[in-house]
């Protein structure tokens, strides 16, 4: 019996706790793909080592979770406890105290997610329809006479952008449109706005503005009605919306991008100093150029007065030139008068030379030499055909069948068929015969035959 106890006790697979949970960990990873885990943060713990650690919660759960440094270069949201997240996460074990975790490999806050993936795809769409080319893009106004915004007018931004329009060129108007910048219905009047300014084309370029904030918060600016609107508007736009690290469709639907608003203000308002440094050197270089070009014009007057002529004597000098001119065209008229009253004398001296009437009395006669011969010509054929032709119709007519009727015979032929008789043996009593004269014919009734 004890014997049986010991082989039975040396056929168990007894697991040690170290095996138990690497076997654990193994079926849950190889039994889970990674999972989208949504809850919140809470526990939050942050050692040395650079990882993080909490737990993901719900109403009636909660999981342990890792989320390690290397999986951390792309996290844009400070975490914290109560954050409500989305995670991508594989579920395991951790062996040495048995708990059961998730291992996090990308971190968003919920929400933010479904926001981001509608960006990446409204923006791969625009871009394939060539919204965001830089053929589009307009040139900016070196010195605009007008500077349009289109900002929240309650905000601070639309105060930055007048502070910095004052400070570098005061002398640049603007014309504010003010529009909401976030929440229900912002974007389709941030987008009208920019179709009002394009219609009116009072401005020289337009400031597309707002403050920093979320991915929601800007999201007025991602809607595809503003960016359509940016594109079709034949004014340039400047984006500044957000901060550096913000980036919305608007940006790449607009002519150019800054990272602020006070940016965008900059790039279109030229520096008042530099214009007026660039004016004192133009000041300088004419005061400078002045007097050498002062020095040239009175040269160049005392030259003309030297070849000044009195008005009188080039009067003299005109009026001599034009007595020759007329005489030389007189005698010149004269001239060719006379040679081409020669040449004509000359083409009507040949042109009588080439008169057609002789010509035409010479082929005249011939036409009625040749019609006299033609005539008689004619004369002589006729008689000859109408010599034949009675030749011919006498021939004809000896041969003729209708010769022999007039001589008092008769060509006899059957009523019903027509076909001439030669045999009186084939015509019955009383049968219908047709005889036909030398002139008319006679409907016959057969009485009697006889054979000759």
């Amino acid at each position: 019996m004890e014997q049986a106890s010991l082989a039975a006790a040396t056929a168990r697979d007894i697991y040690t706790v170290s095996r138990l949970n690497r076997e654990v960990r193994l079926l849950l990873e190889g039994g889970f793909p990674p999972l989208w885990i949504e809850g919140e943060i809470s526990n939050l713990s942050r050692p040395a080592s650079g990882h993080i650690y909490f737990s993901l919660k719900d109403a009636q759960a909660q999981v342990r979770s890792a989320f390690f440094r290397q999986h951390q270069r792309q996290l844009r949201t400070a975490l914290k406890d109560g954050l409500h997240i989305l995670v991508r996460a594989r579920v395991s074990l951790y062996e040495g105290r048995g708990d059961y975790q998730i291992i996090i490999e990308y971190l968003e806050e919920a929400g933010e997610g479904a926001l981001r993936r509608a960006f990446d795809a409204l923006k791969q769409r625009l871009s394939q329809e060539g919204l965001f080319d830089i053929a589009h893009k307009k040139p900016l106004p070196r010195l605009p006479r007008r500077l349009g915004i289109i900002t929240s007018p309650s905000g601070a931004v639309l105060h930055d952008i007048l502070t910095t329009l004052r400070r570098r060129f005061p002398a640049i108007p603007v014309l504010v449109y003010p529009v909401p910048v976030q929440g229900e219905g912002a974007a389709e009047k941030i987008a009208a706005a920019i179709w009002l300014a394009g219609e009116r084309r009072d401005c020289d370029a337009l400031i597309l503005a707002r403050g920093g904030g979320s991915l929601e918060d800007l999201w007025a600016f991602n809607e595809e009605a503003v960016a359509r609107a940016i594109h079709a508007c034949p004014i340039p736009i400047v984006s500044g919306i957000g901060h550096e690290t913000d980036f919305t469709i608007a940006d790449m639907a607009a002519d150019a991008r800054t990272p602020t608003p006070t940016a965008a203000a900059e790039m279109l308002s030229p520096d008042q100093q530099e214009w007026l440094a660039q004016f004192e050197r133009i000041e300088s270089r004419l005061f400078k150029s002045m007097p050498g070009l002062l020095r040239y014009r009175n040269q160049h007057v005392d030259w003309l007065a030297a070849r000044l002529v009195h008005p009188r004597h080039r009067i003299n000098l005109l009026q001599q030139s034009l007595k020759t001119l007329a005489q030389r065209l007189y005698l010149g008229q004269a001239a060719g008068f006379r040679h081409a009253h020669a040449e004509l004398r000359d083409a009507i001296a040949r042109l009588l030379q080439h008169a057609p009437r002789p010509r035409f009395l010479s082929l005249q006669m011939e036409n009625e030499h040749l019609y006299s011969r033609l005539v008689t010509g004619m004369k002589r054929r006729l008689e000859l055909a109408h010599s034949r032709l009675r030749e011919r119709m006498q021939t004809l007519h000896a041969l003729s069948p209708f010769a022999t009727l007039e001589r008092g015979y008769a060509i006899v032929q059957r009523a019903d068929s027509g076909a001439i008789v030669t045999d009186a043996g084939k015509i019955r009593i009383g049968e219908r015969v047709r005889a036909r004269l030398a002139r008319g014919r006679l409907d016959c009734v057969v009485e009697k035959t006889r054979e000759d």
